[in-house]
């Protein structure tokens, strides 16, 4: 990505995305997801042609005739942190900066390879992700 593109992005996670930690398996600790909802499929898929990487999936419309159909992009795990750093320089929303610096600052140095943790490396996981949710 080209710096103009990664601002635009990041001008795009600011409105419309999340930087989020969220569970994919049921016996699995919470990781790092970037998700963006669009009703603009066209949109989507060129963050995710432009980035190489990511899924698109379409939300389910109940009610056609009120609401247009509505799609989600989404990174997970190392593909979203690499997501994140690029960028990062570009966000603004005081919010999703200090997730994004979290993420950065932290995940990787609290997350075990081998997915064993120690019961300290666990409580320091788990304040990790206290901290992550109480940014508001």
């Amino acid at each position: 990505m080209n710096e103009v593109e990664k601002s635009y992005i990041a001008g795009i996670i600011d409105g419309e995305g999340s930087i989020l930690l969220e569970k994919f398996h049921k016996n699995q600790l919470p990781s790092p997801a970037v998700s963006i909802a669009s009703t603009s499929l066209e949109l989507l898929q060129w963050i995710k042609d432009t980035f190489g990487k990511g899924t698109i999936k379409r939300k389910k419309n109940y009610n056609k005739d009120l609401h247009k159909d509505c799609y989600t992009y989404l990174l997970r795990y190392n593909d979203a942190l690499i997501f994140i750093e690029e960028i990062y320089p570009y966000l603004i929303i005081n919010t999703k900066r200090k997730r994004a610096q979290l993420l950065l600052d932290d995940y990787k140095r609290l997350t075990p390879r081998n997915g064993r943790y120690s019961e300290e490396m666990l409580d320091l996981k788990l304040k990790f992700y206290n901290e992550f949710l109480s940014i508001k």
